[in-house]
C-alpha cells in the first residue's frame, strides 16, 4: 500500500499571503491611476490567480479593462511580487510542525493550487519550505486548473501518489470541489479567503487549527469505512 499523500492548498491554507497580494495588485493598479484596493474588497478573489484580482480591482474602481492592458499589468504584477516575495507572507500557526509530524510518518506532501507555478515554486523556497514536498504544481502546470479533478490527479500522480490514498487540504470552495470532483477526502480550514464560512461548503472534516492535522486523522479518513461514508 503506498503512503498516504496530503496536498494543499497554498493562499490561505499553507501560507498566509493575502498582505502581499494586496500590496502587489495595489502597485499593479497604480499604473492605471486607480486608488488602492483593500482585502476586505477582494477576500473572495485572494487565491483565484492575479489575473481575477486586475479584474476585479479595475471594475471596483470603475475602470474596464480593454484586452491590450490586461498582459503589461499581469507582467507588471509579477515582477513586482517575485522581487518583494515572501514580504510579510508566513505559514500559518502549526503548520509545520504538522508536516513535520507526516513526514515523520513516511506521509507524502503537495502543493496544489491556481496560483501561476513559478510563483509557488518560489514563494515556497523562499520560505524554506521546498524539502517538505513531492510536488508543487500551479493553475497554469497543467491544461486545467481547480476545480476540475484532473489538477489534482496530476498533482498526485507528480508527487507519486495514489488517488486513493490522498486528502486535499484547502480553504475554499475551489478546494473543496477539487476533491470531491477527484473522490478524495477533503480537510477545510476557516482562517484562509472563503469568501462564505467553508463549513457550509461540505468539506469531509473541518479544522480550527494545524494542531489538528494528525497523522491518524488522515488515515482515518482514509480508512474505507470512512470514505464509504463520504460516498454515501
Amino acid at each position: 500500500m503506498k503512503p498516504a499523500l496530503v496536498v494543499f492548498d497554498l493562499d490561505g491554507t499553507l501560507v498566509d499571503t493575502a498582505p502581499d497580494l494586496v500590496a502587489s495588485l495595489n502597485h499593479t493598479i497604480a499604473a492605471l491611476d486607480l486608488a488602492p484596493v483593500t482585502y476586505d474588497d477582494l477576500t473572495h478573489l485572494v487565491g483565484h490567480g492575479a489575473q481575477a484580482m486586475i479584474e476585479r480591482a479595475c471594475r471596483l474602481r470603475g475602470h474596464t479593462l480593454n484586452r491590450e492592458e490586461l498582459p503589461p499589468l499581469l507582467e507588471r504584477f509579477i515582477d513586482f511580487y517575485t522581487q518583494t516575495m515572501p514580504g510579510d507572507s508566513t505559514p500559518y500557526e502549526g503548520v509545520v510542525a504538522a508536516m513535520d509530524k507526516m513526514k515523520a510518518e513516511g506521509f507524502k506532501l503537495a502543493v496544489c493550487t491556481n496560483k501561476l507555478e513559478s510563483l509557488a515554486v518560489t514563494l515556497i523556497e523562499r520560505l524554506s519550505l521546498t524539502g517538505y514536498f513531492d510536488a508543487i504544481t500551479g493553475g497554469d502546470t497543467f491544461a486545467v486548473r481547480k476545480p476540475e479533478a484532473a489538477h489534482l490527479a496530476g498533482t498526485v500522480e507528480r508527487a507519486g501518489g495514489d488517488l486513493s490514498r490522498t486528502v486535499m487540504v484547502g480553504d475554499s470552495i475551489n478546494d473543496i470541489l477539487v476533491a470531491r470532483n477527484a473522490g478524495v477526502p477533503s480537510i477545510a480550514v476557516p482562517f484562509g479567503y472563503s469568501d462564505v464560512p467553508v463549513d457550509t461548503l461540505g468539506p469531509d472534516r473541518l479544522i480550527s487549527h494545524f494542531r489538528e492535522l494528525t497523522p491518524a486523522l488522515v488515515e482515518n479518513l482514509l480508512s474505507p469505512s470512512q470514505q464509504r461514508k463520504s460516498l454515501a
